[in-house]
């Protein structure tokens, strides 16, 4: 599938029209359910594939963000062979009392990996999770950059973002197929 076809996809899959209120706390009259997209086993793996290429060399752990970050890097794991770790949004307060369960990321070269970032709020929260237990981050990537002020958030705290599209990509994508 090309990169077009995919964002024609995306869009076709996952776009929805209403009233929503995003994490951010900024409302909005569309909305990408990322869920739709990534319960498609078709779908999230060619989102893999052209999410890999964006991967930098030097990358030891995918970390997926709660919660949509997990299958997306569940599947970058199984594309790419890098080890996974999965970012609670909160440590759990029993067990292991973890942020980050699966691979250690104490010391190594991490991507964050998420799946809309509008502000980039989840990603600046959970990058000092990261940093604060050891982890070198190395940048983070997502599938749909909303255009809303996160990529500027996440240069703030040295964070830079890949996204694999903007939403005027998709939204593009969409009208034209």
């Amino acid at each position: 599938m090309t990169r077009h076809e995919l964002a024609a996809a995306i869009y076709n899959t996952a776009h929805i029209t209403g009233h929503f209120l995003l994490r951010s706390g900024a409302h909005s009259n569309e909305y990408f359910d990322k869920y739709l997209f990534e319960a498609r086993p078709e779908l999230l793996k060619v989102i893999a594939e052209h999410l890999a290429p964006l991967i930098p060399a030097e990358t030891q752990v995918l970390c997926g963000l709660e919660l949509g970050g997990v299958p997306l890097a569940t599947a970058l794991s199984l594309h790419t062979g890098i080890p996974a770790a999965f970012v609670r949004k909160k440590a759990k307060e029993y067990g292991t009392c973890k942020i980050a369960e699966g691979s250690d990321i104490k010391g190594k070269n991490v991507l964050i990996v998420e799946d809309v970032i509008t502000s980039g709020g989840q990603v600046v929260l959970s990058s000092k999770d990261l940093r604060d237990h050891g982890a070198n981050i190395l940048g983070a990537v997502c599938v749909i950059d909303r255009e809303s002020g996160g990529p500027a958030a996440l240069s703030a705290i040295d964070v830079p973002l890949t996204p694999l599209f903007t939403m005027t990509e998709l939204k593009t994508a969409g009208a034209a197929a």
